[in-house]
């Protein structure tokens, strides 16, 4: 085999590995009328609470002409709420209404319990180590999204 092709294709292995995941989500996402960008977006907000669209993107790996029209849509499903940010009128701020938060306490205990199926399947310890693993590839390759959230900001 060519030296160019020695290693394993990471980027395709780590697809697959969002795909076997996802499939264990997907179902329970549309049951409840959601899109995996929708609640991506819903669970970015509960955690690190109102944040401007770019930073969103960030934290929620969505482009930026994407996520125009996801939040239009979750606006007007009354989902999240957009306001110009008080010391610069240029900026805007999403935050989740009250109609998101009562979604995602719908959500949430499947999304558990698909978390916990997971971990009886792969064991807490190996799953640990996937999560640190991650966290060991995509820091230093400098694509954090802790990187747009503000310093302290652990919620």
């Amino acid at each position: 085999m060519p030296r160019a092709l020695r290693h394993r294709n990471l980027p395709q292995l780590m697809l697959q590995a969002r795909e076997a995941l996802m499939a264990r989500f997907r179902p329970v996402l549309t049951a409840h009328g959601l899109t995996e960008q929708q609640w991506r977006i819903l669970r970015a907000l509960l955690e690190h609470g109102p944040r401007e669209p770019h930073q969103l993107c960030v934290l929620c790996q969505i482009s930026s002409p994407s996520i125009s029209g996801v939040l239009l849509r979750m606006e007007a499903a009354g989902l999240v709420a957009r306001e110009r940010v008080a010391a610069d009128q240029r900026r805007v701020s999403v935050s989740i209404t009250a109609r998101g938060r009562q979604l995602a306490r719908r959500v949430a205990p499947a999304v558990e319990r698909g978390y916990a199926e997971i971990e009886r399947q792969v064991g807490v310890a190996a799953l640990q180590r996937v999560y640190d693993a991650l966290d060991a590839v995509i820091e230093p390759l400098g694509a954090t999204p802790r990187a747009s959230a503000p310093k302290g900001d652990d919620t």
